[in-house]
């Protein structure tokens, strides 16, 4: 089961991407293997030489009685020292954003895809949308052929 965040694409200008363990409760991953999880607006950010996911939506689980969980608290991601420290040079001294493209299961772990990403300006979508638009329209003409 994967989790994709669509809108990464279209927003922003993908630079650099880590893989990244997420620190979960049971019940959050009972909940995820259901499909009541949302990241579409959620970021990441680094905090004390530890790197955040804030705003990720983790539905609540059924069974979960009063052991449930809170369902947008902030989750610690696992990465190592240097990806840390690059990733947090380059938030700072380039004004980047920490952005989850992708969330999905390797073996028993979640695990989430980070893109260190560039904003897009509205003209930058705009061109997005016209090069989108050109594709389609040469795939169906070959398609006919």
């Amino acid at each position: 089961m994967e989790i994709i965040n669509r809108k990464a694409n279209f927003d922003y200008f993908i630079e650099d991407q880590y893989e990244a363990g997420v620190v979960l409760t049971g019940t959050e991953i009972k909940s995820i293997r259901n499909g009541n999880c949302n990241i579409k607006d959620c970021y990441g950010i680094v905090k004390n030489g530890e790197v955040f996911l804030l705003n990720m939506y983790i539905g609540e689980y059924k069974e979960g009685n009063i052991f449930n969980h809170d369902t947008n608290r902030s989750r610690k991601l696992l990465l190592n020292k240097k990806e840390i420290k690059k990733i947090s040079q380059e938030i700072e001294l380039n004004g980047l954003t920490l952005i989850p493209l992708k969330g999905y299961f390797k073996g028993s772990k979640f695990k989430i895809l980070l893109g260190v990403c560039r904003g897009k300006k509205n003209f930058d979508k705009r061109e997005t949308i016209k090069n989108r638009d050109i594709e389609r329209e040469v795939k169906k003409k070959l398609k006919n052929y």
